[in-house]
């Protein structure tokens, strides 16, 4: 699998003119990366993801995945958002059945392709369950599940533990690297928070705000089996700093840029 993002350009209209919230977008994510998006807010993350996602169209550039491009939704890109998006009528296993179910899969086969990712998630025992029966980890696990289940090429995941509590996202990002260890999908996940990005990320792309320009790439190199412990590695510690640094000069900049813009008061 090789995802490439060239040129990419996204402009908005709204009352006040025309928004442009990313510009010049060039990324590339090759087969088992786990790859993080980090960036403050109105640095465009979640519309690039929904551009990759085939969910919304660039106004310039292209995304293209094994060198096909992307002109909308896919199998071959799964989705997992900060909100659960489970239906509550279904039960856990028709949930993770659902889309397998719209792609036609034969029943013997789906069951057992949902019975293989729920243990792979770790919920085998609540197949039965309602999503109001379960806690805000558990339902992310099911989402998980769900978009796991389709065997995409590459999991887009959208600030997917920003709704958790800090010890539940602490597990859930552990579990995550579990998931990708076991299974090799490769993944792009967008998140605000600097030091889950370093924790999960082989390599992270840092967003400039308004509009939204790849400002760095580093290369995260740390071992792929890492315990809470390393966050208080200094290599990780670094490694934060660094992202931080490159965040907070960003944040100056757009300071400057909205000061010079206010009107003068004589």
């Amino acid at each position: 699998m090789h995802l490439q993002v060239s040129q990419l350009y996204k402009q908005f209209k709204t009352r006040q003119g025309s928004l442009v919230a990313l510009k010049d977008i060039n990324l590339h994510i090759d087969s088992g990366e786990c790859i993080c998006a980090v960036g403050a807010s109105g640095s465009g993350k979640s519309t690039l993801l929904r551009l990759i996602a085939g969910l919304d169209t660039p106004t310039a550039g292209e995304v293209l995945v094994d060198g096909v491009r992307v002109t909308g939704p896919g199998p071959d890109r799964g989705m997992v958002f900060q909100s659960y998006t489970l239906y509550p009528w279904m039960s856990v296993a028709e949930n993770v059945g659902f889309g397998l179910q719209l792609q036609g899969l034969a029943k013997p086969e789906r069951r057992q392709r949902v019975s293989y990712y729920l243990e792979v998630v770790g919920l085998s025992e609540f197949g039965k369950a309602l999503p109001k029966e379960l806690s805000g980890g558990m339902k992310q696990r099911v989402a998980i599940a769900r978009a796991l289940a389709s065997q995409p090429k590459i999991l887009l995941m959208d600030e997917p533990f920003g709704a958790l509590d800090v010890q539940t996202k602490e597990a859930m990002q552990q579990f995550l690297l579990q998931v990708w260890r076991r299974t090799q999908t490769t993944i792009l996940m967008i998140t605000h928070d600097v030091e889950e990005a370093v924790f999960l990320s082989q390599r992270i792309y840092v967003l400039s705000s308004r509009p939204g320009t790849i400002k760095q790439e580093l290369t995260i190199k740390l071992p792929s089996d890492r315990p809470d412990q390393i966050k208080r590695h200094p290599a990780f510690q670094d490694y934060k700093d660094q992202v931080m640094g490159l965040l907070r000069a960003e944040e100056k900049c757009q300071l400057r840029s909205n000061l010079q813009e206010l009107p003068m008061v004589v």
